[in-house]
């Protein structure tokens, strides 16, 4: 098949690039860069099956050609995109998902919707179900990509029922891997570099609040299942391996040898106070569950951070 990911120099999307290549598909890839880097996709540049369009999806789609699979993966997604480019991450909820689904629409491709598990807010049910309609400030400060998100959700679902367009909507739990941004201001990259660096690591608040880390690997592949089921419902993927900032703030210490101890700040507003997806629905429709361990998935991680250090980029 030929399929377009938008927003594949990110850190998730350029390890589905990676995925479906494998698969044997046709690839291309399309980015503005304003989170995106073009090192992640530097394995795949010499691959005659895959190209690279630099181009901002909520002005347009400037790719010829028809498409078979269309994944919205493009938006800012850490908690620092969200001050820093309030805009572009709306924009890429609303303008950038009506441009894909018209794409779809016209080219008569399946459409999948990279949404989040922000979209719960801070939950009152845990785990939390694709069922449960969430708990969102629409006016916070993390507003800009929880609304986008539910906006965007609402799109998709109004053109597969008004449309007819087969679309597909993933709801992104935490994730974790090689390629993310040391300075994002997500917990496993900050707690990553301050470790390596010898510093204490940051944590907000008590630390009893909880995320639930799954490996890029195992979350690119239940994406891609999600695209080839038959579900057309928001579906979780996520792993449920539950832990509270404290605790992977000890294991990264240990891990990684670092005496530094921890450095408690104030928590940020309307940060959730815990995150743990039911995965049932993932399991019972495509077979899909978390494969990659914790352990492992951290080695890699730290591995891929060590590398940063040596070149002088951490």
């Amino acid at each position: 098949m030929r399929i377009l990911v938008s927003g594949g120099a990110g850190f998730v999307p350029s390890h589905l690039c990676d995925l479906l290549l494998g698969q044997g598909h046709e690839v291309v890839a399309l980015d503005n860069f304003v989170t995106g880097h073009r090192r992640n996709l530097d394995t795949l540049s010499p691959n005659p099956r895959f190209s690279l369009v630099e181009g901002d999806v909520s002005k347009g789609v400037p790719v010829e050609g028809k498409f078979d699979r269309i994944y919205h993966m493009a938006s800012p997604a850490s908690p620092i995109d969200y001050v820093e480019l309030p805009f572009e991450t709306l924009y890429a909820g609303s303008d950038g998902s009506r441009n894909l689904l018209d794409r779809a629409r016209a080219d008569g491709a399946r459409f999948l919707l990279a949404s989040t598990s922000e979209v719960y807010g801070d939950p009152a049910i845990h785990p939390q179900v694709e069922s449960y309609w969430g708990n969102v400030n629409p006016i916070g400060v993390r507003s800009v990509y929880d609304e986008a998100k539910r906006y965007a959700e609402a799109l998709t679902m109004a053109y597969h029922r008004y449309h007819k367009v087969q679309t597909r909507i993933v709801r992104i739990f935490n994730t974790y891997g090689p390629r993310m941004r040391p300075n994002d201001g997500r917990v496993m990259p900050a707690f990553c570099s301050q470790a390596l660096r010898g510093e204490p690591l940051t944590v907000f608040g008590d630390g009893l609040q909880t995320r639930s880390f799954c490996f890029v690997s195992d979350l690119v592949r239940g994406i891609n299942g999600l695209m080839e089921s038959e579900l057309t419902e928001p579906c979780n993927v996520g792993n449920p391996h539950e832990m509270t900032m404290l605790q992977l703030a000890e294991y990264i210490n240990r891990f990684t040898g670092n005496t530094a101890g921890i450095l408690h700040k104030p928590l940020p507003k309307d940060d959730p106070t815990r995150r743990k997806p039911d995965i049932t629905r993932a399991w019972q429709t495509f077979g899909w569950e978390p494969q990659v361990g914790f352990e492992d998935g951290v080695g890699r991680t730290v591995a891929y951070f060590r590398a940063l250090m040596e070149r002088g980029e951490l």
